[in-house]
């Protein structure tokens, strides 16, 4: 929807999945909508090194949120809230379900 506007369709993926999350990192994005994760991590690093997005590291991974010192981040919320109430009401519940949960200790890794 806000392709157009933003110029891609990974820089509307990763904006929405934060607005949405308020935080991620680059393989659950990209896990997320099901592609690559090399244009996810393209579109992280030019939306960091536009202000837009601040990063920092937790343990290995580096976790991405918005700049709280963006000048217009209070009009882009708007826009990603406005935005998202356009999309189907199972894709707006997926984006806002936040399942994060510790692991418990010495369980094994199962990828999926």
């Amino acid at each position: 929807m806000l392709e157009p506007l933003l110029g891609s369709l990974n820089c509307e993926r990763v904006l929405m999945f934060i607005y949405g999350r308020e935080e991620g990192y680059p393989r659950e994005i990209a896990r997320f909508y099901h592609t690559d994760l090399y244009p996810v991590r393209k579109q992280l690093d030019k939306l960091e090194t536009g202000g837009i997005l601040a990063s920092r590291v937790a343990g290995r991974t580096r976790l991405y949120t918005f700049n709280p010192r963006y000048p217009f981040l209070k009009e882009l919320k708007g826009l990603l809230k406005k935005a998202l109430s356009f999309y189907n009401p199972e894709d707006q519940e997926k984006l806002l379900m936040i399942r994060r949960r510790p692991r418990r200790r010495g369980k094994p890794f199962e990828a999926g």
